[in-house]
């Protein structure tokens, strides 16, 4: 990891910036992601119990994905779909993998949410990291393709390999790598580890 680049990033951000995402001029962007409101949002319909209830919760992961700004309007309408055109049985899949995702085995529910996306082709890196990323902002990470290749070449980020099928071990490698990386900058830059992926993505 080339530290030096990181903290020219830095300086370049907060010359825009002064007060990192407190400053009154990143209200726009602020509001535009609305990303506290989603995350109380994902926090309340993720819980353990909330799971018990499946047609509600298969509703909200819906719902969840849809109000997710880090998601492209493409992909989010696409999953829409999907979600409406398959059976009973497939929803409670993709239920199972969510709550084992989130709740009981982060790596088996990983890899069964990306097997089973990819029947459809839809196992794609922000509908797979969207739910860790909102329910834990500041330990996980939302994988976004065309920032994090950039961020791995701009900072030589040489011992991980990103790769299109999203995979466990680049996962917890890479959330290593930006939680490592956030300790390097001023706490302001990095409320959260898709704030900190934003700041790294404005200013690279």
């Amino acid at each position: 990891m080339n530290i030096e680049v990181l903290k020219e990033a830095e300086k370049t951000f907060r010359l825009q910036f002064p007060q990192g995402f407190e400053s009154e001029n990143m209200k726009d962007i602020r509001r535009k992601h609305k990303f506290g409101s989603v995350v109380k949002f994902a926090q309340e319909v993720f819980t353990e119990d909330a799971f018990k209830h499946k047609k509600q919760t298969i509703d909200n992961i819906s719902r969840f994905v849809s109000k997710a700004s880090m998601v492209s309007v493409f992909e989010k309408i696409k999953f829409r779909n999907f979600i409406k055109e398959i059976d009973d049985d497939l929803q409670f899949e993709l239920l199972d993998s969510i709550y084992d995702l989130i709740h009981v085995n982060e790596k088996r529910g990983f890899t069964n949410l990306v097997q089973l996306l990819a029947t459809y082709n839809l196992a794609k890196w922000p509908l797979i990291t969207c739910y860790l990323a909102y329910i834990n902002p500041k330990k996980d990470i939302f994988v976004k393709p065309t920032t994090v290749k950039m961020i791995l070449k701009k900072l030589e980020i040489n011992h991980i390999t990103y790769s299109p099928r999203p995979t466990y071990e680049f996962y917890k490698e890479y959330r290593k790598v930006i939680n490592e990386m956030k300790k390097h900058v001023d706490k302001r830059l990095r409320p959260s580890n898709a704030a900190f992926s934003g700041f790294l993505m404005m200013s690279l």
